[in-house]
C-alpha cells in the first residue's frame, strides 16, 4: 500500500515519528525476536572484546534463571495491577480521568503526563494504570492515534521513574541491607560512610529540577508528536476492540450454600486487615526511611490487598486475576532470555571492559554525560535497573572518587540514563503492550522519536548541574 502524504497540520516531529513508526512496523521484530537478536549481539560483542567463548556461554546459562524471582514479581505486578485497576472504585477514577482530554492531541499529551506522574510515584503501578487509562481514552476520543497513545502510556518508564520514589539505585545506596558490601566500601572511600541518603540523590534540588526539565520537555514533545487526520491509526484501524472499562454489575446468583464463602466479603475484610497490620509494622520497623521498605514484594502485597478489598467479593477478584493473567505471558517467556544476556555481561569481563573505555577518555566535566550514555547503552541489553546498578556501581563510583565527582549526582546520572534506555527496547513495554493489545513495533517509532529529544536533554542537564556540586 502506498504511503499517504502527511496533512499540512502535521509538524516536523510528528512526521519524523510517523517515519520511524513506518520503519519499525515493517522491519522491527516482535519483542521476542528482539531478545533473540540481542542475545546474539551481546555474544558477538563479548567475543570481539576478547572474552572467552566458554565464559560467555557459562555466563548465559548462569544468568538465564538469575531473574526467576524478579520474573514472578513482574508477573504478579501485571496481574495484581490489572486486578486493582479493574476494581470498580479504581475503574471509576480511570473512567473519569479519561473524560478530561477532548481532542487527539490533548489525549496523547494528557496520557504522557499521567504516565510520568504515576511512574514517579511508583513505576510498577504506572505500567498498568497508564495503559488502562490510555485504552479508555482511546475509546472516548475519536481519531486519536492508538500507537502514539500506547507509547505515551509507557513514557514514564522511559523518563522519570528511576528518579522517583521507587527508583532502585537511590533506594539501594541509602540502605545498608540493600546495598552490597562492595558498593558500600567504594562509597565509604569517598565520603567516610558507606551510604548515600536520599537527600543527596533523588531529593537533591539539582535532581528534582533535572527531573522537572525532562518532564516538561517530554510533555511538549508528546504534544508535537501526535499525528493528525488520516495518518492517525485508531484502535479500530488496528483491529483492536475497545470495551467499556466499567461493565454493568450483574446480580449475585443465589447458588448453593457452599458458594457463600466466595461471594461474601467477610473473609476479604479479614485478610485485608491482616495484611494492613503487617504492612504498618513493616514500614514502621524499616531501617532509616520508610521508603527503604518499599520493594517489589511490598508493592505486590499492596496491590493484592487493595484489589481484594476493592473487588469486595472474592469471586470477582478471581475473575479479574483470570482476565489479567494472559498479559503476563510475554514476561514469563522473555525474562529468562534477558537473564541470559545479563549473565553474559555481568558474569564476564564485558561490562568492565566497556566501562574502562569510557573512564579512559573521561574527565570531571565529561564524566556524568559519558556514564549516562554508558548506562543507556548497557540498559538496552540489561534492562533491570536494580540489578544493573549492582554491576555498574563499584567502578562508576570508584571513578567518581578518582575524578572527584559528587557520588550522589552519579546515582542521579545513572537513573536518567538507565530510564532513557527503556525507550529503545521492549523489555519494560511488555505489561503495557499486553493491556493495550499492541506489539512493540507499533509504538517504538514514537518512543524512539521521544528518545531523540529527551536523551540529549538529559546529557545537557547532568553536565551543567554537575558543576554546581562539590565532591563528595
Amino acid at each position: 500500500m502506498a504511503t499517504r502524504s502527511a496533512p499540512p497540520s502535521d509538524n516536523l516531529l510528528a512526521r519524523i515519528a510517523l517515519r520511524f513508526t513506518a520503519f519499525t512496523e515493517r522491519w522491527l521484530p516482535d519483542a521476542f525476536g528482539f531478545v533473540l537478536v540481542g542475545t546474539v549481539i551481546v555474544l558477538l560483542l563479548g567475543l570481539a572484546t576478547g572474552q572467552s567463548p566458554t565464559a560467555l556461554i557459562d555466563g548465559w546459562g548462569k544468568g538465564v534463571w538469575s531473574l526467576v524471582t524478579f520474573t514472578l514479581q513482574m508477573a504478579m505486578i501485571i496481574i495484581g495491577g490489572y486486578a486493582l485497576a479493574t476494581a470498580r472504585p479504581v475503574a471509576r477514577v480511570i473512567a473519569w480521568l479519561a473524560t478530561i482530554p477532548r481532542t487527539p492531541r490533548a489525549a496523547i499529551t494528557f496520557t504522557a503526563a499521567a504516565s510520568m506522574i504515576t511512574s514517579y510515584l511508583n513505576w510498577a503501578f504506572s505500567l498498568i494504570f497508564a495503559a488502562i487509562l490510555a485504552k479508555e481514552i482511546a475509546r472516548l476520543v475519536r481519531g486519536v492515534d492508538y500507537r502514539a497513545l500506547g507509547a505515551m502510556a509507557f513514557l514514564g518508564l522511559g523518563t522519570v521513574w528511576a528518579q522517583g520514589l521507587s527508583g532502585s539505585a537511590a533506594l539501594q545506596v541509602a540502605s545498608a541491607e540493600s546495598s552490597p558490601k562492595a558498593v558500600q566500601e567504594v562509597i565509604k572511600a569517598g565520603r567516610g560512610t558507606g551510604l548515600i541518603p536520599l537527600t543527596e540523590t533523588i531529593f537533591l534540588w539539582q535532581g528534582i529540577v533535572a527531573t522537572l526539565i525532562v518532564f516538561v520537555v517530554a510533555v511538549v514533545t508528546a504534544a508535537l508528536i501526535a499525528p493528525s487526520g488520516e495518518r492517525a491509526k485508531t484502535a479500530a484501524d488496528l483491529g483492536i476492540e475497545l470495551k467499556p472499562l466499567i461493565s454493568p454489575l450483574e446480580a449475585e446468583p443465589k447458588g448453593r450454600p457452599g458458594d457463600w464463602l466466595e461471594r461474601s466479603p467477610v473473609f476479604s475484610v479479614l485478610i485485608f486487615a491482616i495484611g494492613a497490620w503487617y504492612l504498618v509494622r513493616h514500614f514502621v520497623n524499616a531501617t532509616g526511611s520508610p521508603l527503604n521498605a518499599l520493594d517489589l514484594n511490598t508493592i505486590n502485597l499492596i496491590l493484592l490487598l487493595l484489589a481484594l478489598i476493592l473487588h469486595w467479593r472474592p469471586h470477582r477478584l478471581v475473575t479479574a486475576v483470570r482476565e489479567g493473567a494472559p498479559a503476563a505471558a510475554g514476561v514469563l517467556l522473555q525474562f529468562p532470555l534477558y537473564g541470559g544476556i545479563f549473565g553474559m555481561i555481568a558474569f564476564t569481563g564485558l561490562s568492565a571492559t566497556i566501562a574502562g573505555w569510557l573512564v579512559d577518555i573521561s574527565n570531571p566535566v565529561l564524566y556524568p554525560a559519558l556514564i549516562a550514555i554508558y548506562s543507556c547503552v548497557l540498559g538496552v541489553f540489561v534492562p533491570s535497573g536494580g540489578s544493573k546498578w549492582v554491576i555498574e556501581a563499584p567502578y562508576v563510583l570508584d571513578a567518581a572518587n578518582q575524578l572527584q565527582v559528587h557520588q550522589g549526582w552519579m546515582v542521579v546520572v545513572y537513573d536518567l540514563g538507565e530510564a532513557s534506555a527503556n525507550l529503545l527496547q521492549p523489555f519494560w513495554m511488555l505489561p503495557t503492550l499486553a493491556v493495550l493489545g499492541l506489539k512493540a513495533r507499533d509504538i517504538m517509532g514514537y518512543t524512539f522519536a521521544m528518545f531523540l529529544v529527551c536523551f540529549p536533554t538529559v546529557l545537557i542537564v547532568v553536565t551543567l548541574f554537575a558543576r554546581t556540586l562539590s565532591f563528595p
